[in-house]
């Protein structure tokens, strides 16, 4: 019971801090919409900082389980994995409840690198680099870090384009951009160094 309490508080604020932003939604919103007590909200958190940092780890545990669903569901070839991951993109922004990206939210919000918050928002960043590091070393790409950093550059660029502009094809333009290094970073497919020898 306690725990669905928890649950409830850290699904409440997490749709408000990614609808109205973290320093507009007060506690008292937060305890209105999820029929929570202030004194449990205080059982389970020490601050309000404390709660925004378990909205942005289970935000962080759904949207990367979610992208990496999406990109791996679309294709088992390493290579079309790495443009999945834009089509994925595409379906995420396009999609009615796009609001941008909470991460990027957080860090604009809570600016000093040392604060916990920011650091959350550095550590998703890390992590989907991470994903797009593993996909790149299963593409057998030459430097597979290098375009992981690239391609999650297009990545963010497209999200905040699309957070500031609205749906603009961004996530479109990103992957047109991704192909061509994609094409550059790894080896040719149809050529002979690329087929295993007999």
């Amino acid at each position: 019971m306690a725990s669905d309490r928890r649950d409830k508080l850290i699904d409440t604020a997490l749709e408000l801090f990614n609808r109205d932003g973290y320093h507009a939604t007060g506690i008292d919103r937060i305890l209105g919409d999820s029929g929570v007590a202030k004194m449990t909200l205080y059982n389970h958190f020490k601050s309000k900082d404390d709660l925004i940092l378990a909205a942005l780890r289970r935000r962080d545990e759904r949207w990367r389980q979610w992208f990496q669903d999406a990109v791996e569901s679309r294709s088992e070839s390493p290579r079309k994995r790495l443009l999945a991951a834009f089509d994925a993109l595409e379906e995420w922004i396009e999609g009615p409840d796009f609001r941008g990206c909470m991460f990027v939210k957080a860090a604009s919000e809570y600016c000093d690198r040392e604060d916990p918050i920011h650091a959350a928002a550095a550590e998703h960043q890390r992590l989907v680099l991470a994903y797009l590091r593993t996909l790149a070393t299963a593409a057998k790409a030459a430097r597979p870090a290098k375009l992981a950093r690239e391609l999650l550059l297009l990545i963010e660029g497209a999200t905040v384009v699309s957070q500031i502009n609205g749906p603009v094809g961004a996530a479109k333009q990103a992957r047109l951009v991704a192909k061509t290094l994609i094409a550059q970073a790894l080896p040719d497919p149809e050529s002979t160094d690329a087929r295993p020898s007999a």
